[in-house]
């Protein structure tokens, strides 16, 4: 079976993102090895947590809740591997997670985490990124400065739908779902060489969602080894689609 590395700010990551291919990884009988800048044990976005009219809607699904408690319980998770410990040779695979909150930026900006995901890549084995979790691969570099992403196909979080959000819960949560000016789908065409071509955005949707039973309304991007999904609703077509290439 494989171990794959999957870093993760200290906070405010997705929970699907994270706990659906880290259950059906897990499941499978793979090995998730989790990292965090200095090896803190690390926490979702605590409003995808929450029940209610307005929360509810925009956070985790019942059974991508159940998979995070179970998550929490895990000794990997626990004792994570700081980023500067991680040797990428010793993985079969990669798996970039996204989220909106403000303190992803922890994860989206560290140069050494750039640094250890380009040195990833070059192994040409798998890696798979969704949602804010493209902003990663869009800024981590290769030897030429290019993106490691330049000649690659994606997809990741469609402007219509971080623009939507935004607008939707701006009046209670003023900027928490616009973690940056930019929008995550211009920075990362912005590193495509040809991005008409190699950008994917997908079917227009907001409120439907794949499962583990059911893949009608979810979206991956398959480039080889590379596998790209846009929102938490892809997550488990996602997950089994980047297995596959294990």
């Amino acid at each position: 079976m494989a171990t794959i590395w999957m870093p993760l700010p200290d906070e405010d990551f997705d929970v699907t993102e994270v706990a659906v291919p880290w259950r059906l990884l897990t499941r499978a009988g793979h090995r998730v090895v989790f990292s965090t800048e200095n090896g803190k044990a690390p926490a979702a976005d605590p409003l995808l947590l929450r029940d209610g009219w307005f929360y509810g809607p925009l956070g985790a699904a019942e059974e991508p809740r159940a998979f995070y408690r179970e998550m929490l319980a895990s000794p990997e998770l626990a004792a994570p591997t700081p980023w500067r410990d991680i040797d990428p040779t010793r993985f079969e695979g990669l798996l970039l997670s996204g989220g909106h909150a403000p303190k992803m930026k922890q994860y989206l900006e560290s140069e050494l985490l750039h640094d250890k995901v380009a040195a990833f890549w070059k192994l040409d084995r798998p890696v798979g990124a969704i949602c804010h979790g493209v902003i990663v691969l869009a800024r981590a570099k290769d030897e030429s400065g290019a993106s490691v992403l330049a000649t690659a196909k994606t997809t990741c979080l469609p402007k219509y739908m971080e623009r939507s959000v935004y607008f939707l819960t701006a009046w209670r949560l003023g900027k928490h779902y616009r973690t940056y000016p930019a929008y995550v789908e211009d920075e990362v065409r912005a590193q495509l060489k040809d991005p008409a071509t190699q950008f994917v955005r997908g079917p227009k949707v907001m409120t439907k969602r794949g499962s583990d039973s059911d893949d009608t309304h979810a979206l991956v991007v398959e480039d080889g080894r590379y596998v790209s999904a846009r929102w938490p609703g892809d997550a488990y077509l996602y997950a089994k689609k980047f297995m596959e290439r294990l």
